[in-house]
């Protein structure tokens, strides 16, 4: 069954995934805001406690996005993720895995893009935005860390 518009329906799930992982990023840094202004644990080890929060927070970003692209490439109408040694053939030359599309989605994410991998259809509308925000994401965590650290930095 073709789906009716399906670049409508693209935006909206981007959308949708992009608040998602904005929301999830603002609420996992306050809580580690407060992890760190808690004194349990002398400065360095908040520290690296703050480092490792932040990559779970990330990877659950590439996971959220992962998602999305399984779900939506299932449907008939949203394009498709597919190897590119496999562009010149008339689809993709094995099915992809959830798997693979975490690995695509932390490529994107990280603004890495090996190009092994590429979108086809509407699907590179979700492509573009997460590289974008994952991007924003990223520097938004490197700037906390900096002021986290700046603050701690010389306690031990």
């Amino acid at each position: 069954m073709q789906i009716e518009n399906p670049y409508l329906w693209i935006t909206l799930a981007t959308l949708g995934v992009v608040v998602a992982c904005v929301l999830f990023h603002y609420e996992g840094l306050r809580a580690l805001s407060r992890w760190v202004t808690a004194d349990v644990l002398p400065a360095r080890a908040r520290i690296v406690s703050l480092i490792f929060g932040q990559l779970v927070l990330h990877v659950s970003e590439i996971w959220l996005f992962g998602l999305t692209y399984y779900v939506l490439a299932e449907r008939n109408g949203f394009g498709s993720i597919i190897a590119k040694m496999a562009q010149s053939h008339s689809g993709p030359a094995t099915s992809m895995s959830l798997i693979d599309f975490i690995y695509y989605s932390a490529t994107v994410y990280s603004t890495l893009g090996f190009g092994d991998l590429i979108a086809t259809g509407p699907l590179r509308l979700l492509t573009g935005v997460e590289a974008v925000t994952g991007l924003v994401l990223i520097t938004w965590s490197a700037s906390f860390t900096f002021l986290e650290m700046q603050r701690y930095w010389g306690r031990g």
